[in-house]
């Protein structure tokens, strides 16, 4: 017995040296990059794509001005770029173009091609989203392809909270759902900063600055951020409206579409961002970091000849949802407004009339805002998403939007006779006009019906637009 606990000994001894020697093993065959030759390493880095040698710069101060070696990007760039008789000539030369003193490397600074390259790279994609946006859909005015767009883009939507120290806080979309005239994007996490600590929320569109032929992309490839709209947090009651809550949450609505949902604890329990397809795909590429992309202002199409200059033709394209769910969705055409019709600043479109009970239109399903988070999910009553396209008399969109809304109870009861039910009504508004619409909810049916929509367009806006001066 007492031979044991000298054997134990000896064992935990024999297992320390063997350990003690495999870090020794592992620790001498780890490469050392800082003292391998800056020779070597280029070769290793030819090996790789662009994506790849963009990563690979971000690693250090070496490793980025390593991989702005123009020998490097010039074989890349001539890959993509060069003419294919060129391409030709240049191969051999590509092997070994240091030996060769060829201009196009020797006399431009370190990252010449590689700014060569990403730029072509860039109005290559570019070229190519114009042209797959060019069809336009016939009753929305809007490009026909922008989900094929956004998809072929590596289009995708991130959100930053700043608190008041400074710190960032930048979460990726977990869900996103697409409409006929707006994608519907959703952040919904388990763990969000405390709300009392945040003072702003930005949205931005980001996109590879690459886009890379091949199905394997590296995980934290390079990224350009484009700012879409941003927000105050600091005091939610004042900037946000809320439009709605249930059991669990509130809604608060923002304008620009954004919504937030807060548990009844005044914690961040969901994200929402309703975005219009209108120059969806240019506000989220074409801006930066900082700046908005800002659209070329609207130049006035004069008519000296008719008397009531954009005041008739216009087209609606109106549709009511909610995470898949299409309650409404119609378009109506050649609406007009009359002189007399203007008041308080603002042109009157009659879309749906009360007298006129062949326009007046039912809710198909179960109306309510469908939220969910990792782990609860729920639906806020008489709350969903309204998609507004309005197009002018050449069928250029005048006004878009896509918000989250909400009914409200009205204190009248509806004045038609066939309609018993309680009565409601929506309003909506921006700096370009406002919407107006009346329900009524008919018990026989369970449903709701739309007995009354008007809009409202900003006589400044109608004169900046048509150069008029009414």
């Amino acid at each position: 017995m007492s031979e044991y606990p000298a054997a134990m000994q000896l064992k935990k001894t024999h297992t320390r040296r063997m350990c003690t020697r495999s870090t020794s093993i592992k620790s001498n065959s780890a490469i050392d990059f800082d003292r391998m030759p800056s020779e070597i390493l280029l070769k290793i880095l030819s090996y790789l794509n662009a994506e790849s040698l963009l990563c690979t710069g971000c690693v250090n101060k070496s490793f980025y001005h390593l991989s702005n070696d123009n020998t490097i990007w010039f074989k890349i760039y001539s890959k993509s770029f060069l003419p294919k008789r060129k391409k030709w000539r240049t191969e051999s030369a590509q092997e070994s173009a240091v030996s060769l003193n060829l201009p196009e490397l020797q006399d431009r600074e370190s990252g010449y091609w590689k700014k060569e390259y990403i730029m072509k790279k860039k109005a290559a994609g570019k070229a190519d989203l114009i042209q797959l946006l060019k069809p336009i859909n016939a009753c929305t005015g809007l490009p026909l392809k922008t989900k094929e767009a956004i998809k072929i883009s590596g289009l995708k939507w991130m959100v930053i909270l700043k608190d008041r120290n400074g710190k960032q806080h930048v979460l990726e979309q977990t869900e996103i759902s697409y409409n006929e005239t707006s994608v519907t994007v959703y952040w919904n996490y388990l763990k969000w900063p405390c709300l009392d600590t945040l003072s702003g929320l930005q949205i931005f569109g980001v996109t590879p600055i690459l886009l890379s032929d091949s199905e394997v992309h590296p995980k934290n490839r390079p990224l350009q951020r484009s700012l879409i709209s941003e927000y105050d947090l600091a005091n939610m009651t004042e900037n946000a409206k809320m439009i709605g809550c249930d059991a669990l949450v509130e809604l608060y609505c923002f304008d620009q579409g954004l919504l937030v949902g807060v548990w009844k604890k005044s914690e961040i329990a969901f994200v929402m961002a309703c975005l219009h397809y209108h120059q969806l795909i240019e506000r989220s590429t074409l801006g930066s970091a900082t700046v908005r992309y800002a659209a070329a202002p609207d130049k006035a199409i004069l008519d000296d000849i008719d008397p009531e200059y954009g005041m008739h033709g216009y087209q609606l394209h109106i549709d009511l949802h909610s995470r898949g769910n299409t309650y409404m969705c119609g378009t109506f055409r050649s609406l007009f407004c009359k002189k007399d019709y203007i008041r308080n600043g603002y042109l009157r479109f009659t879309v749906i009339s009360y007298k006129k009970t062949a326009q007046h239109l039912p809710l198909v399903g179960n109306i309510g805002l469908s939220w969910m988070t990792g782990v609860f999910e729920g639906n806020v009553q008489n709350c969903f998403i309204m998609d507004v396209t309005l197009l002018d008399d050449s069928q250029k969109p005048y006004w878009c939007f896509s918000a989250p809304v909400n009914m409200a109870l009205s204190p009248k009861p509806s004045g038609l006779y066939q309609y018993l039910g309680p009565s409601y009504y929506l309003n909506y508004m921006d700096l370009t006009g406002k919407v107006h619409m009346e329900l009524v909810w008919m018990e026989e049916t369970n449903e709701y019906c739309i007995i009354n929509l008007v809009l409202y367009l900003s006589t400044e806006k109608v004169n900046s637009w048509f150069g008029t001066n009414y």
